[in-house]
């Protein structure tokens, strides 16, 4: 399998040693970190770890134990969250420690980060999930790559996720890739990580990570953060560059952060956000973007005004239930709750997007392949990706590849029913949507829950998504941010808060504060399943108890 190879083999140079600093009996290994380790947390508790670098192996060695270790016929919970170690990971920590001696730390100096593996990283693979991507490793970063490195992140690995972002099939598997296998939830194994930013997600939760790169199209952000049990923030576009990223779509597609905090997410912003001459989508990046973690303020639901968007509500009884509370939550902080029934038309806005994401899935894959390595990556265009697929029994054994035989039968970007498509898209999800909601109603934001908990994941007949509060903010290219707000039977479920474009600030200072009222997170215990007498013993016994 190919992941094991790419595994195994960073792990025989960057493992070697990884437990010997704790392995006397006179040193004690370091506790591990709390279920809620932020980046500030790690840039304040180096004492236990001696220092970064110490912490960087801390790290590995937990990724080890708990994300690849069964893979390699040992015990373990094998996560699969991660496609491949960052050989160079120990020694950006070595400069991070060395920058802090000199007292030249910069903004995320030691922070373990991983990187979703749809964005480039000079010295590592960026397969996209995809065995036609197994040998592409330019020599270059990604813009928010580089500037998270020169912000001393120190960049553990890349993550897992579903193939080819999830445009590949109709009947996909969430979380599935060629490459890197099938990513579990760690707060219950058998279930899903959602996608397409799966590992990303998993990787956080599961303690690998402080700090995650997500990518999202519609939902590949915000579903896994929910289900993960974090925080999941997409900007709006055009705020964060997309240059050195596999695409889908050039009028939706944006990376963002994914965190255990508001703060994180804001911090990783700061970092991020900023305009690219190569995208030209970010020309207005500079001068929108700002401090937002300067911006957050625990007081700032008081006398607000926010749209309870109903008719993105029923993903499940439990998660409306818990909805339901949250909202009372709010209500209590001092916010005033606008009851919103009726919205755009969602079938027309996800017909009009479908057409607009398989016309620009053809143009924009060929763009990115026509900038590869003709040596590293033999397929050039889309048509060759199919060929490939169908000549490879891996790619094909569990599902299809039925969207991108769609997108290769476009028309191109000139196509009248794309450009219609396009408007229609734009106009019922932007202008007749989230901006006629906000006026209307005089509100700051739309909240809804995120989606409902994990589903179970089929590899006989692939997802069982009940939808999500994603599609309106990404047609309409508008900030989407997803908090904790509880559990539905074990399994984390999220708040939206949904903003109009470049209000970015907004919808994270207004998720912060709700954060702030009752921290809703809880960490994951790698259970194999909730599906079992155990599992519910805990649920059943005060019903039991009952005369």
């Amino acid at each position: 399998m190919l992941k094991t190879k790419l595994l195994a083999g960073v792990f025989a140079v960057v493992l070697a040693g990884v437990a010997a600093p704790f392995a006397s009996a006179q040193t004690p290994p370091p506790p591990p970190p709390p279920p809620n380790a932020d980046i500030a947390w790690v840039q304040r508790e180096r004492t236990p770890y001696g220092s970064w670098e110490q912490m960087a192996r801390f790290f590995l060695s937990q990724i080890r134990t708990y994300d690849v270790e069964g893979r390699f016929g040992e015990p373990g919970p094998a996560i699969n969250s991660l496609i491949a170690i960052n050989p160079d990971a120990l020694e950006d920590a070595r400069a991070s420690d060395a920058r802090r001696l000199a007292g030249q730390a910069l903004p995320l100096d030691g922070v373990p980060l991983v990187i979703k593996d749809n964005v480039e990283a000079r010295g590592m693979p960026t397969t996209a999930g995809s065995l036609a991507l197994a040998a592409n490793q330019p020599d270059r970063d990604a813009p928010i790559t580089a500037r998270l490195r020169a912000a001393g992140a120190v960049l553990i690995g890349k993550s897992n996720l579903s193939e080819w972002a999830n445009i590949r099939s109709s009947h996909s598997i969430s979380g599935w890739s060629a490459v890197g296998g099938l990513t579990r939830n760690p707060y219950a194994r058998d279930r899903n990580t959602c996608g397409s930013s799966s590992g990303s997600g998993a990787a956080v939760a599961a303690g690998f990570a402080i700090v995650a790169i997500g990518t999202e199209t519609d939902g590949s952000i915000t579903c896994p953060a929910a289900m993960n049990g974090l925080v999941g923030f997409k900007p709006t576009v055009g705020l964060v560059s997309r240059t050195g990223i596999v695409p889908i779509s050039h009028s939706q597609d944006t990376a963002g952060p994914m965190t255990r905090t508001v703060r994180d997410a804001a911090l990783v912003l700061n970092v991020i956000a900023g305009s690219d001459p190569a995208d030209p989508a970010t020309a207005e990046a500079d001068a929108r973007k700002t401090d937002y973690a300067a911006a957050l303020e625990a007081a700032s639901l008081r006398g607000v005004r926010i749209g309870v968007a109903r008719f993105l509500t029923g993903y499940s009884d439990g998660t409306d239930a818990v909805f339901e509370a949250n909202l009372e939550r709010l209500r209590q902080a001092g916010a005033v709750l606008i009851e919103i029934k009726d919205g755009p038309d969602m079938d027309a806005v996800g017909g009009a997007e479908f057409t607009v994401l398989l016309t620009e899935l053809k143009a924009d894959l060929n763009a990115y392949l026509a900038t590869t390595d003709r040596a590293q990556v033999k397929t050039r265009t889309l048509a060759d990706v199919i060929a490939f697929n169908r000549a490879t029994p891996r790619e094909l054994a569990l599902f299809d590849q039925d969207l991108f035989e769609a997108a290769e039968a476009t028309g191109g970007l000139s196509d009248p029913a794309y450009v219609a498509a396009r408007e229609t898209s734009l106009r019922l999800a932007g202008a007749e949507g989230i901006d006629r909601l906000l006026k209307d109603n005089d509100v700051a934001v739309l909240i809804a829950p995120t989606t409902g908990p994990a589903w179970m994941t089929d590899v006989v007949n692939g997802d069982h998504y009940l939808g999500s509060a994603s599609t309106l903010p990404a047609v309409a290219g508008y900030p989407h941010l997803t908090v904790p707000m509880g559990q539905v039977g074990g399994l984390p479920v999220g708040l939206s808060f949904i903003g109009g474009q470049w209000q970015d600030a907004r919808v994270l200072a207004l998720g912060y504060a709700f954060e702030q009222l009752e921290p809703q997170r809880v960490a994951p215990a790698f259970p194999a399943s909730l599906n079992s007498t155990r599992a519910v013993a805990p649920v059943l016994a005060p019903v039991l108890q009952e005369p």
